[in-house]
C-alpha cells in the first residue's frame, strides 16, 4: 500500500498543477470507498486550492471554505491529466480544474477515502495523531517517554499512529534493520543510544525514499506516471530466504502484529 513517502511524492507531484487553481466541478462515480463520500465535498466547486499538505498518509487540499481530505488506501493513486478523458473502471473521483486539467483518483480496491472538513473544524480521522516522523517533535527523548511501561514489540510501537505517524510496514522493517534492532524486542529493552539510532534511521530511510520517488509496489505509480525507485534499494522487506546484504545469513520472516516482518538474526539484536 502507499506509505508516507508515496503519499508525499504524490503531494509533490500534483501540487504544481493544482495550487492556485480553481475547482470548476467534481465528479464522484463511486459513492462509497472506505467510507461514504460526503455530499459536502461539492463545496470544493468554485474554490481555489490554496495549498496541498500532508498529515500522516492523508493529503489535505485546502480552500477558503474547508479542506478535502484524501487517503490512497491500499491501492489508490492520483494522476493529473492534461485534459478530460474517458474514465476507466476504477477511476472513482475527478476534479475538473479551471486550467483544463483533471485530478483523477483511481483505486481498484476501494479502501481509500475522500472526506470533507469545514474551515475551522478538525476531522476525526486527523485527531489523536502522533508527530510527523520528519518533524523536530519526533525525537529519541519523546519516544523514550512514550515507551515508558510499554511491553509491546518495538515494530508495533513505531507503527502506531498515536505514537508517530506514517512509519508503515516497509519502512519499519528497513529502519529496524539499519538500526540493528530486532523487531520483536520489547520497547522497554531499548537503551537510550538505541532509541537515538532508531529515530535517526527512521528519518534517514523516509527522507531517502522520498528523494528516490517512493517505493514501487504493484499498485502504485507517481502522479506523473513514473514509478518510484526506492524498491530497488530495499534491504530486507520482502526478501525472506535471501542472503542478508550485510552478513550473508538468511533473511528471516515472521508475523508481528499480524504484519509480515523481515529481519536478520545475526545483524539485528
Amino acid at each position: 500500500m502507499p506509505e508516507l513517502p508515496e503519499v508525499e511524492v504524490s503531494r509533490q507531484g500534483i501540487s504544481p498543477y493544482l495550487v492556485g487553481v480553481t475547482v470548476k466541478s467534481i465528479e464522484v462515480r463511486t459513492p462509497k470507498l472506505r467510507w461514504e463520500i460526503p455530499y459536502d465535498l461539492k463545496k470544493l466547486e468554485g474554490q481555489v486550492i490554496r495549498h496541498i499538505t500532508r498529515r500522516a498518509k492523508y493529503l489535505l487540499l485546502a480552500t477558503d471554505v474547508g479542506t478535502a481530505i484524501v487517503h490512497l488506501g491500499m491501492s489508490g493513486s492520483l494522476r493529473v491529466l492534461d485534459a478530460p478523458m474517458a474514465p476507466g473502471k476504477h477511476d472513482h473521483v475527478d476534479l475538473f480544474m479551471s486550467n483544463g486539467r483533471v485530478l483523477r483518483y483511481n483505486d481498484p480496491r476501494r479502501f481509500g477515502a475522500w472526506l470533507w472538513c469545514d474551515k475551522g473544524q478538525e476531522h476525526a480521522v486527523l485527531a489523536n495523531l502522533g508527530p510527523e516522523p520528519l518533524s523536530d517533535e519526533f525525537t529519541a527523548e519523546y519516544m523514550i517517554e512514550r515507551a515508558k511501561q510499554k511491553r509491546v514489540a518495538i515494530k508495533q510501537f513505531i507503527m502506531d499512529n498515536k505514537i508517530v505517524v506514517g512509519v508503515g510496514n516497509i519502512y519499519a522493517n528497513e529502519s529496524l534493520f539499519t538500526s540493528h534492532i530486532l523487531p520483536y524486542r520489547e520497547t522497554g529493552s531499548l537503551s537510550a543510544a538505541e532509541w537515538h539510532t532508531l529515530v535517526q534511521e527512521i528519518k534517514t530511510v523516509l527522507e531517502h525514499s522520498i528523494q528516490q520517488g517512493g517505493t514501487t509496489l504493484k499498485d502504485f505509480a507517481q502522479a506523473d506516471g513514473k514509478p518510484g525507485y526506492f524498491a530497488q534499494e530495499l534491504r530486507v522487506y520482502g526478501k525472506a530466504g535471501q542472503p542478508c546484504p550485510e552478513c550473508g545469513a538468511e533473511i528471516a520472516e515472521q508475523k508481528i502484529g499480524q504484519r509480515n516482518t523481515f529481519f536478520c538474526r545475526i545483524c539485528q539484536h
